[in-house]
């Protein structure tokens, strides 16, 4: 056996344990990664009722918001309406004060009127009268 001979039985065997080695930690790198796959589909076991539950409460919570969102809506118009009519009340009130305050002091001057003439024509021609006196004295007194 000659030197090259010896460097190449030297060279197969530490090949040999260099492709022993390299399928030791090839094979414990498979085991890690079967562990990593099983602790994967547990993990997803375990997450995808979590995920459904949440897309359910996503799902309500949209429609809790639009429903909310439409409550609003039909509120401003509903508050819309409401200032509306109320300008309009306040604008009519003022109108029907203006318009109808002239005749209502008529009204009550004249029913005024007709109650003291009511009252003079009760109490007969001697006692009106006599008021009428007192009416003219204290009439006079007030303008001396």
């Amino acid at each position: 056996m000659t030197a090259g001979d010896l460097a190449l039985v030297l060279a197969v065997i530490l090949c040999a344990f260099g492709f022993t080695a390299l399928v030791l930690v090839l094979s414990r790198v498979l085991a890690a990664l079967r562990s990593l796959r099983d602790e994967i589909d547990a993990l997803r076991r375990q997450t995808t009722p979590l995920i459904d539950d949440l897309r359910e409460s996503a799902d309500t919570a949209r429609d809790v918001v639009l429903d909310a969102q439409r409550d609003l809506r039909r509120f401003d118009r509903v508050l819309g309406s409401a200032e509306a009519i109320s300008g309009a009340v306040s604008g009519s009130g003022r109108v029907a004060r203006t318009a109808l305050s002239r005749p209502v002091i008529r009204v009550v001057a004249i029913s005024s009127g007709v109650k003291r003439v009511a009252r003079r024509i009760r109490q007969g021609p001697r006692n009106s009268r006599r008021r009428d006196l007192h009416l003219v004295e204290s009439s006079e007194r007030k303008r001396a």
